[in-house]
C-alpha cells in the first residue's frame, strides 16, 4: 500500500513548486524585456553577418564584401543625384 503523505510533507511540496514556478516566470520576464529581445537579434544578425561576410576557416569573403558596398555606392549615388536634380 501507498502511504499518503503528511500535511507537512504537502505544504513543502506546495512551497517547492511555488518557488520553482516564480523563478521560472522571472526568467520568462526577464527575457521578455526589450533589451533582452534586442540582445537576441543583435547577436543573430552579427551571426548572419559573419556567415556571409567569412569563410569556413574565418577568412573575409572580399568579393562579397566588394558587391555589398558596389550596391551602397550606386544606391547613395542615386540618392544624392535625385536629390541634385530637385533642386
Amino acid at each position: 500500500m501507498s502511504q499518503t503523505p503528511s500535511i507537512s510533507q504537502l505544504e513543502a511540496e506546495v512551497v517547492a513548486r511555488r518557488e520553482r514556478l516564480a523563478h521560472t516566470v522571472d526568467e520568462l520576464v526577464g527575457r521578455a524585456t526589450p533589451k533582452a529581445i534586442f540582445q537576441r537579434q543583435k547577436e543573430a544578425a552579427r551571426a548572419r553577418f559573419a556567415d556571409v561576410a567569412t569563410t569556413p576557416e574565418g577568412e573575409l569573403r572580399v568579393e562579397r564584401l566588394a558587391a555589398v558596398v558596389a550596391v551602397v555606392a550606386v544606391v547613395g549615388g542615386v540618392v544624392a543625384w535625385r536629390q541634385l536634380r530637385k533642386r
